[in-house]
């Protein structure tokens, strides 16, 4: 389903349901959005009512694509004020679970991570493997990874803890014929059904392995030592040798869970990754200083959400259920560890102490091992984001789902099978570069991928003007000699390749830039995307279609339309336009980092006599930046292999001489490869982690 300009006529107005001026209340509250027939959409919470509503009724357009959607849907608000914030987390969480509001974000439970579950609200508590949602009377332990880890841990400690783990029907026949199963037998169940330990016995070894898998494990293993040094005093070598066996049994469980804090820290780490449309999130469980469990959601995102919003809403939702339903290392834990604060930190860590009944720290990790954590947890939660991409990506029913749904957007005769993207990166007019990516069939053909040195240009749109010229002017000429090339009276062979003008008819290899797409695809929106259509209007390229993809609002343009269409947010085509304009932003910020470093190694070092490529970028490697360079004493300079005390001495005598000006200093600035630098005309930042695997060794364009 997409939104024209026609459709968006039609779109109810929220400035008809708006609340007159002066009505909202300047307190803590919550409130929530009601569709025409009265129906829950939207409950959120703010420390001022009046503030927060009134940014839901500014300019549409300026809106997150989800929050635009959900006013213009909406036909009324409502909400109550309240005394705190905790009464406001409070009553968000209960409205959340009461009405499932369509567009709030929802941490629903992963059904593909097992947990290990002890049924303790029946009379004889069974241990087995248990998904979905949560029960109550249920403690749970985990996740774990696959359901087979379960298994071989319980096969590890029912010879400790021999606890019920049959199924009801299994169970009552047991009972009935009066004779135990297999596991009875070998000494891995207590035999509860046939009554050779009492209700009150089975109860309490199943209660002693929930401790050991809590991680009260060290009064068990002591006890355990003792009972075996007891039974060996008294020449009961067959009790002594059965109850080394449970220490060794124990001791292999306990392996299992990676020791990551010796303090025996109880604590959750969590990180996101996330995108303009989705955020990825995983959870690590640490009891007792062990990883106990791993838990990982990708939600869709309802708004323009910071790291801080999105750990409120997961603390408030995931916390709020398993409060509810009694979840063992799920719970809650006495600290939470998180990459950013929320705006009201300390009144969810009130609420949280609340459900817990103790005191719930919440606090970002700066330095040592739990910095090491939060940071591989956040690599864990980049890892599922990226595998989450891929699976959409690699499913031929979605691709082929996303080019249908371009071509009706775009009103195309038929799917776009190749698609080029531009996108052009600058700092400030300086080193202006841009790049083509090209998907066909709804993959990155990264062997046909180019990148184009810009002079002459300042802004982005004459930068776009100046590509595409480029580009389709290589095009053109292409075609124009593939006329030339067809003989008077070609020979069989000879008219295959001639009636092919993107093939060369001597190498019949392709030629360059002769493969025209059929959607050329711009980083930008209304002024870059007429910018390109007139240049191939001018051109006289016509059967080419052209649109942008504003990356802000996620808005795709179209030349010489006053409005931008807007394409659902679960859009397989839109998705598909996301990974073409970020892969074509990912190619020109690396192509822009390269020339720029060239540019100032050579500016500062050329001068150096004796001091070739090779060697300068040594120096650059081992110091990180010229800042460092600068700052480095002779000793450390001579370190670097192949340079010598000499040598040493005329570089650190070329950058005292040289000082950087006010224009080249912010672009030096000396912070490595992590630097950011504010690209004109983009509206963000260059970060080194932008710069992923891909086809950086293409071939640049003349």
């Amino acid at each position: 389903m997409t939104y024209s300009r026609a459709t968006l006529a039609y779109v109810p107005d929220p400035s008809t349901y708006r609340p007159a001026p002066g009505a909202i209340p300047d307190e803590p509250g919550v409130y929530r959005f009601r569709d025409p027939s009265g129906r829950v959409i939207y409950v959120g919470k703010a420390k001022s009512l009046r503030q927060r509503l009134n940014s839901y009724f500014a300019d549409t357009w300026t809106l997150h694509p989800r929050t635009q959607q959900m006013v213009t849907t909406a036909a009324k608000v409502d909400w109550v004020t309240v005394g705190t914030e905790v009464e406001a987390l409070q009553l968000e969480y209960a409205w959340i679970k009461e009405y499932d509001p369509r567009f709030n974000v929802r941490y629903r439970d992963d059904k593909t991570y097992p947990y290990l579950a002890v049924t303790l609200d029946e009379e004889y508590p069974r241990l087995q493997v248990m998904r979905g949602a949560k029960r109550k009377g249920v403690r749970y332990f985990g996740p774990y990874a696959h359901a087979w880890a379960i298994r071989e841990t319980l096969d590890l400690l029912l010879r400790v803890f021999p606890a019920r783990t049959c199924k009801a029907g299994v169970f009552k026949r047991a009972s009935r014929m009066g004779r135990p199963c297999l596991l009875g037998d070998i000494g891995k169940c207590s035999a509860p059904c046939v009554e050779r330990v009492s209700v009150d016995e089975h109860r309490q070894i199943v209660l002693d392995f929930c401790d050991f898998m809590a991680g009260k494990t060290d009064s068990l293993m002591k006890r355990l030592e003792r009972e075996m040094q007891e039974a060996s005093n008294e020449l009961n070598f067959e009790l002594a040798a059965r109850l080394r066996d449970d220490l060794a049994a124990l001791r292999r469980a306990m392996e299992k869970q990676a020791v990551v804090f010796g303090d025996g820290t109880d604590a959750d780490v969590v990180a996101f990754a996330d995108d303009p449309l989705e955020a990825a999130v995983q959870v690590f469980h640490v009891r007792d200083g062990r990883v106990r469990g791993q838990r990982g959601w990708v939600v869709e995102k309802t708004e323009e959400l910071s790291p801080g919003g999105l750990v409120h809403h997961f603390c408030s939702q995931v916390y709020g259920e398993e409060s509810e339903t009694g979840a063992a290392s799920g719970g809650i834990p006495r600290e939470l560890l998180v990459p950013e604060l929320p705006d009201d930190v300390d009144a969810l860590a009130d609420w949280l102490s609340a459900l817990r009944g103790s005191r719930v720290t919440i606090r970002v990790p700066q330095r040592g091992d739990k910095r090491t954590l939060q940071e591989t947890v956040a690599r864990n939660a980049q890892q599922a984001l990226a595998q989450h991409k891929l699976r959409r990506a690699g499913d031929l029913t979605s691709r082929s789902r996303a080019l249908e749904e371009i071509a009706e957007a775009l009103a195309l005769d038929s799917a776009p099978l190749r698609i080029e993207c531009y996108d052009v990166s600058q700092i400030q007019g300086t080193d202006v570069v841009a790049s083509m990516v090209v998907f066909e069939d709804g993959l990155a053909r990264k062997s046909e991928y180019r990148r184009f040195a810009i002079t002459g240009a300042t802004d982005d749109v004459s930068a776009i003007s100046e590509v595409l010229r480029r580009r389709f002017s290589r095009y053109k000429q292409a075609l124009a000699e593939a006329d030339g090339a067809v003989p008077a009276e070609p020979g069989e062979e000879e008219l295959e390749t001639a009636d092919r003008p993107g093939v060369d008819p001597e190498t019949g290899r392709p030629r360059k830039f002769a493969y025209p797409p059929q959607l050329v695809v711009v980083d930008g929106g209304q002024p870059q995307v007429n910018a390109a259509a007139r240049v191939l209007a001018g051109l006289g390229v016509t059967d080419i279609a052209v649109c942008g993809l504003a990356k802000r609002l996620e808005e795709v343009w179209i030349p010489d339309d006053d409005f931008p269409l807007i394409l659902p947010r679960t859009s397989e085509g839109l998705y598909l336009l996301q990974r073409v304009r970020d892969e074509a932003h990912r190619f020109a910020i690396t192509y822009h980092r390269q020339k720029r470093s060239k540019r100032m190694i050579a500016s500062d070092l050329d001068s150096v006599p004796g001091l070739g490529e090779v060697r300068r970028k040594a120096l650059l490697r081992h110091f990180g930046s010229l800042k460092r360079l600068k700052e480095a004493t002779v000793e450390e300079i001579v370190e670097v292999p192949g340079i010598g005390r000499r040598t040493a001495e005329s570089i650190l005598a070329a950058l005292d001489a040289k000082q950087p000006t006010g224009a080249e200093a912010p672009a030096d600035g000396g912070a490595g490869p992590a630097q950011k630098s504010p690209v004109a005309g983009r509206g963000g930042t260059v970060h080194a982690a932008e710069d992923m695997a891909g086809a950086h060794g293409a071939p640049q364009a003349p």
